[in-house]
C-alpha cells in the first residue's frame, strides 16, 4: 500500500489502522490526497498501482472506497469520481471481478446498490 501511495499523482498519504466502528469490519485505512480528477485518473492507472492491486486484494475481506471528502465543492464531483472507477472496471475486467465481492462504495451523492 505504501508503494502504491508513493506514485507521482499522490500529494500526501497515510496508511495505518482504521479507527472507525469495529462492527463495520474495517481494520486498516489507506488515505491518499490527490489534487484533481486528472491526477486521480493517473493514480488509478499508474503501473505501480495496477501492479499493487493483485498483491493487496487477496488479503482483504472487505474494501470501502470513497472519496470521503474534497475541497472541490462541485456537486457533480462524486459522479465524476464514480465514472472514473467504472471506466477502470471496464478496462480491467479481471481486476473488477476480483474487487467486486469485497467492494463497498461510499460516495454520498451517488446511489450505490453495493453498500
Amino acid at each position: 500500500m505504501r508503494r502504491t501511495a508513493s506514485v507521482e499523482s499522490v500529494s500526501f498519504t497515510t496508511v495505518g489502522q482504521c479507527l472507525g466502528n469495529p462492527a463495520e469490519g474495517l481494520t486498516h485505512a489507506y488515505c491518499v490526497g490527490i489534487e484533481d480528477l486528472a491526477a486521480l485518473e493517473r493514480y488509478m492507472h499508474d503501473p505501480v498501482h495496477l501492479a499493487g492491486d493483485p498483491e493487496i486484494i487477496p488479503h482483504l475481506a472487505k474494501i470501502s472506497i470513497g472519496p470521503d471528502l474534497s475541497d472541490d465543492m462541485a456537486p457533480e464531483l462524486a459522479g465524476e469520481v464514480m465514472a472514473l472507477h467504472e471506466k477502470k472496471a471496464a478496462m480491467y475486467p479481471e481486476w473488477a471481478a476480483q474487487l467486486e465481492p469485497l467492494l463497498e462504495i461510499q460516495v454520498a451523492s451517488v446511489p450505490s446498490d453495493r453498500s
